[in-house]
């Protein structure tokens, strides 16, 4: 990428007589800018020297940077302001995106945004936000996970590579900049939001949405536009204590958590008995080459999810013999996506009110590559037909978790099942999934009197109140893992369930 001015972005006349000249799309957003920013009509622009659709690396075509004077009146500070170019369909000539038609979204139906406080002295916008929202495009591209407001993304280091306490994001809506109906769709604007360690995992327990208001009322952490300070040292727990119990813990208690699913390091294996030859797909174990989920399994985990929050309404877990549809991209969100520089391999999803489900996306599939269902692999063996898996009942289960996705545990215990939802572990090594759920999921194929069912490799887990209440007694020093030496175990063997908390290179060196 490189910095330069826009060759487009004159004002009258002269912009006037250049309009014909940028596509469509890209003309409809920058008639937003323009709108908002009158006075900047050529802003300092990011650009991809080789565009995606030529084979470059990066997604968004342009990031255009503005200075934005804020709004004293509102106590908002003065801060630059990052537009992106790209997840909508800027050209309406297939080269990026179908063209689906007017009345639904433009590409991925939306924009990001990210407003950055402007540091004394500062005469130019920082150019590091642009490869920051160049690196959440690339996830979009690649696994066509669309993000929407109150989705968190676990980033796990500075965004801008410094010592900041900013490791991570939140997503809402953009406070000044208005849906745009362009000749290929609607686009909408994502704004990112930086947080610290502690709010994310508020936001996890909780939701994005309770956290982004919360962020709203204290100015130093963002205040009503939400602008991020990379020097903020304090969480805004630090700086009003009484948030955790009042707000967020109360909220945790009457709401449950919004956190749907992680995509993880995980596996698990069928101790009833050991399979009997190589297509025996009842154990799944680390360093196997299970079968893959056929289309008709990946979509019933992908509408489980989806319809787990389903306002005024039990979630739901729909029929085995549901259809699949190929010719609907599925709305999904992300929450949490790693970064480079730490791999976490850990991908958790907070799925907002207006999402009305839940979503699983799989980030272990290269940038580049065809469009596909985002719980497929490209590792996998070929697909099975539906039909010849059929859902087996098993006595026994032992279930493999690295650290991380171990900690969550409690949060899929406490946060969900209590409140008669279900929680998915999707793997990031392969297509084994792992489904917790409560007695209140009508849908699921594991029942009371067979806790414990299997549909390919996607196992299924039916654990009551009572039990749920019993296992977060025994799982609480889940939460000091950290300190704890790996590897870690728990059983209940009335129940002929085990848990094992295994270290990363377990899931790394399968063979080893």
């Amino acid at each position: 990428m490189d910095d330069l001015r826009p060759s487009g972005g004159g004002a009258g006349a002269g912009a006037q007589g250049l309009a014909s000249l940028f596509p469509p799309g890209l003309q409809a957003i920058y008639g937003e800018c323009r709108r908002l920013y009158p006075e900047q009509p050529n802003p300092l622009q990011v650009t991809a020297i080789v565009k995606y659709w030529l084979g470059g690396p990066d997604p968004l075509d342009y990031i255009s940077m503005y200075r934005n004077v804020g709004c004293p009146a509102q106590n908002v500070q003065e801060h630059w302001h990052y537009i992106s170019f790209g997840l909508s369909d800027l050209y309406g000539d297939t080269r990026v995106h179908e063209f689906t038609g007017q009345d639904g979204p433009s590409g991925f139906g939306f924009e990001l945004t990210f407003r950055l406080k402007r540091e004394a002295g500062e005469t130019a916008p920082p150019t590091w936000p642009a490869e920051l929202m160049q690196g959440l495009a690339r996830y979009v591209f690649q696994s066509e996970n669309t993000f929407c407001s109150g989705d968190h993304v676990s980033w796990h280091s500075p965004l801008d590579n410094s010592e900041s306490r900013i490791q991570h994001m939140l997503l809402t809506e953009d406070p000044q900049l208005q849906p745009v109906q362009t000749p290929f769709g609607l686009v909408t604007f994502l704004q990112i939001v930086g947080v610290c360690t502690e709010e994310l995992q508020a936001a996890q327990q909780w939701n994005g949405q309770g956290i982004l208001d919360l962020l709203r009322c204290v100015h130093v952490a963002g205040g009503p536009w939400l602008i991020t300070d990379m020097r903020r040292g304090e969480t805004i727990f630090d700086i009003d204590p009484h948030l955790q119990q009042e707000r967020v813990d109360k909220g945790i208690e009457t709401d449950g958590s919004n956190l749907s699913g992680v995509s993880a390091k995980c596996a698990w294996d069928d101790l009833s008995r050991p399979p009997e030859d190589e297509d025996d797909s009842r154990s799944i174990c680390i360093g196997s080459q299970p079968r893959r989920l056929s289309d008709k399994d990946t979509e019933q985990i992908r509408e489980a999810l989806r319809k787990g929050l389903e306002i005024n309404s039990k979630p739901v877990l729909p029929p085995i013999s549901g259809q699949r549809q190929n010719h609907d991209r599925p709305q999904q969100s992300v929450g949490h996506l790693q970064s480079q520089q730490t791999a976490r391999n850990l991908l958790t999803i907070d799925v907002c009110p207006c999402h009305k489900g839940e979503a699983l996306v799989n980030l272990c599939a290269p940038v580049r590559r065809s469009r596909k269902d985002s719980l497929e692999s490209e590792s996998s063996a070929a697909i099975v037909p539906h039909e010849l898996v059929r859902t087996r009942q098993l006595e026994s289960v032992h279930l493999k978790f690295n650290q991380e996705s171990g900690t969550l545990i409690p949060l899929c215990l406490r946060g969900r099942l209590l409140h008669g939802r279900h929680f998915t572990y999707k793997s990031i090594t392969g297509d084994t999934a792992i489904t917790f759920v409560s007695t209140g999921v009508e849908g699921a194929f594991a029942t009371e009197e067979h806790p414990y069912a299997a549909h390919g490799p996607w196992l299924q887990i039916l654990l009551t109140e009572e039990f749920v209440e019993r296992m977060l007694d025994d799982l609480e020093d889940l939460t000091a893992l950290l300190e704890t030496k790996l590897p870690k175990e728990y059983s209940w063997p009335e129940k002929k369930l085990k848990i094992s908390i295994l270290p990363d290179s377990v899931f790394d060196n399968p063979l080893q």
